[in-house]
């Protein structure tokens, strides 16, 4: 019994450790700094698409933000990554083009992970689920 649980649940456990372990880590170091220090984000905050410093911030805020919770709750999932990976893929190519693999390794495993959900979906343990069989 236990085997059979644990065998069919897998993918979906890893499914949802992926969500809710990257969100967390996208929220924490990235997401919440930039809310919390809105002003002195805006001084510095690089603009490699020259939308304006302000856009750009509020941009940042929403992939940063407002996605790992859509993310971590399996709600468009799916949809809520791609700000995230669009955010990163920017800052990795055209921010940071001189940065080392060693260097912008968090980077590069962000996009590891939140390409991987977008690739995979949520998993059954999730809001898109539910909704789907309702």
């Amino acid at each position: 019994m236990l085997k059979r649980f644990i065998g069919s649940s897998t993918p979906d456990a890893g499914l949802l450790f992926a969500r809710l372990a990257g969100a967390a880590l996208l929220l924490w170091v990235h997401g919440l700094p930039k809310l919390l220090h809105w002003q002195g984000e805006l001084a510095h905050i690089d603009d490699p698409l020259h939308l304006g410093r302000g856009v750009t911030l509020a941009c940042a805020l929403f992939a940063e933000v407002l996605c790992p919770f859509l993310i971590a709750a399996g709600l468009f999932t799916r949809l809520a990554c791609l700000p995230v990976l669009f955010l990163l893929g920017v800052s990795m190519v055209l921010v940071h083009p001189d940065w080392s693999i060693e260097q912008g390794q968090f980077g590069w495993l962000l996009l590891i992970v939140f390409g991987t959900i977008a690739l995979a979906g949520a998993g059954r343990w999730s809001l898109d689920r539910r909704l789907a069989a309702a």
